[in-house]
C-alpha cells in the first residue's frame, strides 16, 4: 500500500490471519472503557477502525495521545487474548547475520505501511 493511492481497508480485505490458542479456550470479553462522546464517533464513523460484531470475544480499546505529531493514537488491551495465545517460536536472526547477508547488495527497498497495524484482519 503506498500511502495516498490505497486505503488502509483495502490492503486488509485482501490479508487474514488467525491467533492459535490454547487447546480448549473459553471465548475472553472485556467490558469496554468509557469514552468521550468525541472519541467513539471518531473511533466508529470517522477511521472506520472498528463495525458492529456479534463474536463472542471482546477486548477494551481507548485512545492514547501521540507525543510528537499531535493527534490520538488507537490502542487494543489484548492482554486477556495474549494470555491465551500459543507463543510462536520464531526467534528473530541476530543483527551481524543479517548486515553479513546485505553484504554486496545494490537494490533496496523502503516500504512505507502507513496505519500498518490495522492492515491485517485478524
Amino acid at each position: 500500500c503506498v500511502s495516498g493511492r490505497a486505503s488502509w481497508t483495502s490492503i486488509g480485505q485482501r490479508c487474514e490471519f488467525s491467533i492459535e490458542l490454547v487447546p480448549g479456550t473459553a471465548p475472553v470479553s472485556r467490558r469496554p472503557y468509557r469514552m468521550a462522546p468525541d472519541e467513539l464517533k471518531e473511533l466508529k464513523l470517522d477511521k472506520g477502525f472498528i463495525r458492529p460484531s456479534s463474536s463472542p470475544w471482546g477486548c477494551p480499546t481507548l485512545f492514547v495521545e501521540k507525543k510528537d505529531q499531535g493527534g490520538k493514537r488507537l490502542c487494543v488491551d489484548y492482554r486477556p487474548l495474549n494470555a491465551v495465545t500459543i507463543k510462536n517460536k520464531y526467534p528473530l536472526p541476530h543483527i551481524d547475520i543479517l548486515f553479513d547477508q546485505l553484504a554486496g547488495a545494490k537494490v533496496f527497498s523502503k516500504i512505507d505501511l502507513k496505519f500498518g497495524y490495522y492492515q491485517i484482519k485478524i
